[in-house]
């Protein structure tokens, strides 16, 4: 679908029975609640599902040691997060998985010398593929409903049909590459 901020909003907003909107700059009040709460909505959505589209990986690089970033304790190091970070999937070296570690704000704390994060990432709408697309919009209409006509029936019946879309939006995603087999496993090998 492609659509941008305003254009998921306005469709949401149309969902709630509300007037769309062409910017968030207008003065009326879905646009004001629309620019309060769409953000956290998108991330809380990103965020909330290790959703493939918007997976990445990426080496992390680490920060200098001069501003007591490093630990010669225990040899543990911060590593700078991505700005379009979101939310942690799996944190590996070169020796396989990292158990321990510790976010921080902007940065990961890791003992080891390097770091790759597989991680979600803040998306621009334009990527979003159209199932997210839909559940993104189906959320925002159950979030605006209630400050924009104050009906908590309504705004419940959007809720459990968000809930649905989200329900559609995994099992889409989800569907986009193979899924994982289960080959080493006792009880398989012990039917012969």
């Amino acid at each position: 679908m492609a659509l941008s901020d305003v254009a998921l909003c306005a469709r949401a907003l149309v969902m709630v029975g509300a007037a769309p909107i062409s910017s968030f700059e207008e003065d009326v009040a879905e646009a004001e609640i629309a620019r309060m709460l769409y953000p956290s909505v998108r991330d809380g959505m990103l965020a909330g599902y290790p959703w493939r589209f918007a997976g990445r990986g990426s080496w992390l690089s680490r920060l200098a040691d001069g501003s007591g970033t490093s630990s010669a304790r225990d040899g543990s190091h911060l590593f700078a997060l991505p700005r379009d970070f979101i939310r942690l999937l799996s944190l590996e070296n070169d020796g396989g998985k990292i158990a321990a570690f510790e976010l921080r704000d902007q940065a990961i704390k890791v003992a080891g010398d390097s770091a790759y994060l597989a991680y979600v990432a803040r998306l621009p709408e334009g990527s979003f593929p159209a199932w997210f697309d839909l559940a993104l919009m189906a959320r925002l209409a159950a979030e605006f409903c209630l400050p924009l006509t104050e009906s908590s029936t309504r705004a419940e019946y959007l809720f459990k049909r968000a809930e649905d879309q989200l329900r559609e939006a995994r099992l889409a995603d989800a569907q986009q590459s193979t899924p994982h087999a289960i080959d080493d496993f006792s009880l398989i090998a012990a039917r012969g």
